[in-house]
């Protein structure tokens, strides 16, 4: 850009071809008083000297950077500095810029969900929560569920431990998890099945039955190992070939509760199950997972799902072979 060595006075035209600038945007920034004129004509034409040129300078920089006039003046007027000015705007772009990246990962989940209009507004409302906003939706959700319950300190701190964190640039993955996630905990009958399983665990807890141990998990490990071996060996629940898997696993269950396997124990271990075996629940962990960035450990589902299905198949064998051993008392007597 050219300089104005001299003391030359030049009028908005001149100054328009010296800066590139337009003749209106300058006339602008003159009326908003941010490079107010030098001096005007007999006429009343304003001109301007060297010191417009540095202004100009000065204000296209800063509105380039999304500074408004009304700060711009203040800058000029020195009641703030150009540093103070700049930190400011920087923290807001960076708003701007997390605002623009959710938004970008939002779009992008529902192009590939291929979602209706409705299913993309809501996205868009739960993808624009705030992390608190965020986190204040699940902290609700843990208070409905567990108020009033002792399920063990240990497991609310786990809950609540397990904050969503969605990134400043989440993946589709991420965004489409955390949506899911808030449908899934503001879903009623997900929060009554919770409750009801919640109430469930805190009757055992009274009763002295301890989970979420060493022991626990050790236990999980095995069902997960045998189920797993049985139906990659093709083996259904109900098959005679089950029953060793089911013996060991009953088995094994009834030494950790400190109780004696038969159909007494077997029938409240299947109700047991039943009650804390809702999918959602575990869908709940994998989406947190998948929102944090942590590991997503393989579903439980299909490995619980077959023991609860050979409990219950054993169950009927030992009620159907009850009324046989009477008939057989009986004919005996």
């Amino acid at each position: 850009m050219a300089d104005m060595e001299d003391d030359t006075l030049r009028t908005i035209g001149e100054l328009a071809r010296l800066t590139g600038l337009t003749v209106k945007t300058i006339r602008f920034w003159s009326d908003a008083g941010v490079v107010p004129p030098t001096d005007r004509t007999p006429a009343g034409y304003r001109l301007y000297g060297r010191e417009a040129l540095a202004r100009l300078d000065l204000v296209r920089t800063l509105r380039d950077l999304g500074v408004d006039l009304a700060t711009i003046q203040r800058v000029l007027e020195r009641e703030v500095t150009v540093a103070e000015v700049a930190a400011v705007h920087a923290e807001a772009l960076d708003v701007q810029i997390r605002t623009l990246r959710l938004r970008r990962a939002v779009l992008r989940a529902v192009a590939r969900r291929g979602s209706t209009p409705e299913e993309l507004e809501l996205m868009h409302k739960l993808a624009k929560l705030s992390d608190q906003e965020r986190r204040r939706l699940i902290s609700d959700f843990i208070d409905e569920a567990f108020e009033g319950l002792d399920v063990g300190p240990e497991f609310i701190a786990k809950m609540r431990g397990a904050m969503p964190a969605l990134p400043d640039d989440p993946t589709p993955e991420q965004a489409d998890a955390w949506v899911e996630l808030a449908e899934l905990v503001q879903d009623g009958d997900f929060r009554a099945g919770i409750r009801k399983a919640a109430a469930y665990q805190a009757k055992e807890r009274a009763s002295g039955v301890q989970t979420g141990t060493e022991g626990d998990r050790r236990l999980v490990d095995l069902v997960r190992q045998r189920t797993d071996a049985a139906r990659t060996a093709g083996i259904e629940p109900a098959a005679p070939a089950a029953a060793p898997v089911l013996d060991e696993l009953a088995g094994s269950f009834a030494e950790f509760f400190h109780r004696t396997d038969g159909p007494e124990f077997r029938a409240w271990l299947l109700e047991r199950m039943e009650q804390g075996n809702d999918p959602r629940y575990e869908r709940y962990w994998q989406l947190i997972a998948v929102i944090n960035g942590w590991p997503v450990m393989p579903s439980l589902a299909p490995a619980f799902d077959w023991l609860t299905a050979g409990l219950r198949h054993s169950l009927r064998d030992d009620l159907q072979d009850e009324p046989r051993d009477g008939l057989r008392d009986g004919g005996g007597r």
